[in-house]
């Protein structure tokens, strides 16, 4: 299931190209999801196409109401 707000398509890869993104990944402490969206932000870049950064996924617990409403 794809994080809220992102977009979701199938994706054919070659195998030999999949278990290469797997060891760059893992080597980078990423998912393969995340290693393919790191390379594709880097390859716009070099050919000066702008891509904007997405707001980060929040994280952990959400802040505990004071009560003091």
């Amino acid at each position: 299931m794809a994080a809220p707000g992102k977009k979701s398509f199938p994706l054919r890869l070659d195998p030999a190209l999949y278990t290469a993104l797997e060891r760059a990944a893992a080597g980078d402490f990423r998912s393969v999801n995340t290693q393919i969206e790191v390379l594709l932000r880097e390859a716009m870049a070099r050919r000066g196409v702008k891509v904007a950064a997405s707001e980060p996924a929040r994280r952990g617990r959400p802040k505990k109401d004071d009560g003091n409403a």
